[in-house]
C-alpha cells in the first residue's frame, strides 16, 4: 500500500533521513516510534510532500515523491500534524465541512459519524475552533482529516498534551479506523497506547529504522528500548 526505499530527506543542508525504508500494508497500524529529534515527523513530512526527499515513496505501486501535498492527499492519505492546525475563526462543523472529499459525500465518514465517536464535537458544533481545549482542537484535527475519507492516516502525536481520558478516546478512534479498513501511520511517544492498538512497530534512531517487529518482540527486547526509547 505505502512503501518506503531508502527515502532521504532534507532540511536546506541538514540531512535529516538516512535511507528510511518500511512499509504500511493494507488495514493495519504502524507505530512509529523514537525519542524526539529522532526524524518521525519528518518521515511523515517526507510522505507527505512538506519537505524535499529522495529515494523512492510509493503509494499503491505509483512514486509519489516530488508531488505536492494536496495531489498526495486527493490519492487518499490524510495527514493530522502534531500543531493541531484547525481554522480558528471557523466553528466546529465549518471545520469538518471544509474537510469533505466530495460536496454530496459518500465516503466511509459522515458529520454524523464524528458527533458519535466524540459527543463533545456536537456539544461544540457552533462554536469557534479558536477557542476549543486542546484535546477539543485534536479531536477536530483526526475528525477533519477523516472527512477526506483517506484510505491511510498518518497521525503525529495525536495524544501529545491530552487527558488520559481524552487518550483513551483517542486509542478507540484509532481501533475504529482500522475496523473500517483504513491503514495507520501512528507516530507517538507514548509507549502504552502505540504498543497496545499497533500490528507492528518501527523505531527510529537519528533518522534510520533501528528496529521493527510486533509490539511483543518490542517488549521482549530491552536493549532496543533502552537505547532508543527509554529517557
Amino acid at each position: 500500500m505505502l512503501q518506503l526505499k531508502d527515502v532521504h530527506a532534507y532540511y536546506g543542508k541538514s540531512h535529516v533521513l538516512h535511507g528510511v525504508s518500511f512499509e504500511v500494508r493494507p488495514g493495519e497500524i504502524v507505530a512509529l516510534l523514537g525519542r524526539n529529534g529522532s526524524g518521525r515527523s519528518t518521515t511523515a513530512k517526507a510522505i507527505m510532500g512538506l519537505v524535499h526527499g529522495e529515494g523512492s515513496l510509493q503509494w499503491r505501486h505509483q512514486e509519489v515523491l516530488g508531488k505536492k501535498a494536496y495531489e498526495i492527499a486527493q490519492l487518499g492519505i490524510g495527514y493530522v500534524p502534531e500543531n493541531r492546525d484547525v481554522f480558528p475563526r471557523l466553528t466546529v462543523e465549518q471545520n469538518l465541512r471544509l474537510g469533505q472529499k466530495h460536496r454530496h459525500p459518500s465516503g466511509r465518514w459522515s458529520l454524523e459519524d464524528m458527533y458519535a465517536m466524540f459527543p463533545r464535537l456536537r456539544e461544540r458544533q457552533h462554536t469557534e475552533a479558536g477557542v476549543l481545549s486542546g484535546g477539543e482542537q485534536q479531536m477536530l484535527t483526526l475528525c477533519r482529516t477523516l472527512m477526506g475519507d483517506p484510505d491511510l492516516v498518518i497521525i503525529d502525536e495525536p495524544t501529545e498534551g491530552l487527558a488520559p481520558q481524552i487518550v483513551e478516546l483517542v486509542g478507540q478512534y484509532l481501533r475504529r479506523l482500522k475496523d473500517r479498513g483504513i491503514s495507520v501511520l501512528l507516530i507517538e511517544q507514548k509507549l502504552t497506547i502505540a504498543m497496545a492498538i499497533s500490528d507492528r512497530t518501527l523505531v527510529m534512531g537519528h533518522g534510520s529504522i533501528v528496529f521493527e517487529g510486533t509490539p511483543d518482540a518490542l517488549r521482549a527486547d530491552a536493549g532496543v528500548r533502552r537505547e532508543w526509547l527509554e529517557v
